[in-house]
């Protein structure tokens, strides 16, 4: 299973519950990986897309704790182990768990990929991601050129959980 995520260099992801920066190039990064695949979220951030509507062509799993919850064109769930029932039929290569903070850290462990885009600046930000250069498990696998957009640099990066690599490795 995936992640993805956009964070600053302190490693925060978002502020009041809106995005710290919107980027077109992560945007479009973003949909090009996620596309006709399945996204696992939490209510505060589906809430957060315009419109609080689920993504297009995706099936969109929203994890919340009221039973009342409901949102046409997603399966709303009330637990980690739900939203995995969810997308069984999912190839774990076509999961991304897309936020916030609270989803992000009970399916870390979860995870054997995460897409990560660095940007090169200090947000105000009230909503953090865990900082996985401080991780032993987790090891870079991947890293594009230097981006700018306007005056902000960033950076993409492909982190895998170092067992993975680890027998990655002993294969070749």
């Amino acid at each position: 299973m995936n992640l993805i995520v956009a964070v600053d260099s302190n490693w925060a992801i978002g502020y009041q519950n809106k995005l710290l920066v919107r980027i077109p190039e992560d945007q479009r990064f973003f949909r090009s990986e996620t596309i006709n695949k399945a996204v696992i979220m939490g209510r505060k951030t589906l809430e957060s897309f315009p419109g609080g509507q689920p993504l297009k062509d995706r099936l969109n799993v929203v994890i919340t704790s009221d039973p009342n919850y409901y949102v046409k064109d997603a399966v709303v769930v009330n637990s980690i182990d739900k939203a995995l029932e969810a997308v069984k039929d999912y190839d774990s290569q076509d999961i991304y768990v897309i936020g916030g903070e609270s989803i992000y850290r009970q399916m870390l462990s979860l995870c054997d990929t995460a897409h990560v885009t660095k940007i090169d600046y200090e947000y105000r930000a009230d909503t953090y991601f865990p900082n996985l250069d401080e991780m032993e498990d987790w090891v870079i696998t991947g890293e594009s050129d230097e981006q700018t957009y306007h005056d902000l640099i960033y950076t993409f990066y492909k982190y895998e959980k170092r067992e993975n690599t680890d027998k990655d490795l002993k294969k070749i």
